[in-house]
């Protein structure tokens, strides 16, 4: 089997270097899949995605990692059709809902609207989310909760990894969420994180 690995918004592949490295010890194949949303539309890249996918899934069994909007990206690009199936799919903090920081962000940091583009205001549209293709593979979601909480948390007492709060990684309230106490942008390199991503595919280390 082989595994893609998709990073998040304002990450390169080297973010998920750690994890790759750590599935190829368990006998893993990967592949790592590269965007640049300063300089390309979510369209853009989800097509390049879709394309990605029908060849690997020539080549047999394959499984998908996603961190954050990667996770938004595969549910689209695999929406599309005509693509076999991967195996499993592990999202590593994707916000299957609307995340609330994001709308801040968009309206109070011009360079956040820049840098992030079409893909950054798909985070803060209802009807974006609303129209995203429903999981047709079976799934793993790990969310952080190493977030703070608190009176000054824009999260309030809610459990968080400090981008995305636990609930925002839901696709649907019967989801078994596998919660550990990591934060979003360096969740991948949690030892306990990659140990889960390992097992989703039935490798232990």
């Amino acid at each position: 089997m082989k595994i893609l690995l998709i990073h998040g918004l304002s990450r390169t592949p080297l973010s998920l270097l750690g994890l790759e490295q750590f599935l190829q010890q368990t006998g893993l194949a990967t592949e790592q899949f590269s965007y640049f949303a300063v300089t390309e539309t979510f369209d853009r890249i989800v097509e390049r995605l879709r394309i990605r996918l029908q060849a690997l899934a020539s080549q047999g069994t394959y499984g998908i990692v996603a961190h954050s909007l990667g996770g938004l990206l595969t549910r689209v690009a695999l929406g599309l059709g005509a693509i076999k199936l991967p195996q499993h799919i592990v999202m590593l903090g994707t916000p299957n809902q609307l995340p609330r920081l994001a709308p801040h962000a968009w309206q109070l940091l011009p360079p956040f609207r820049w840098w992030t583009g079409q893909c950054g205001f798909n985070l803060t549209d209802p009807s974006f989310f609303a129209s995203l293709p429903k999981m047709r593979s079976p799934y793993t979601i790990v969310a952080g909760t190493g977030g703070y909480r608190g009176f000054l948390s824009p999260f309030g007492d809610e459990l968080n990894d400090g981008i995305v709060a636990l609930s925002e990684t839901r696709l649907s309230d019967r989801d078994l969420l596998v919660q550990l106490p990591v934060m979003h942008t360096f969740m991948m390199n949690d030892f306990n994180v990659q140990k889960i991503v390992g097992q989703a595919f039935g490798h232990e280390n």
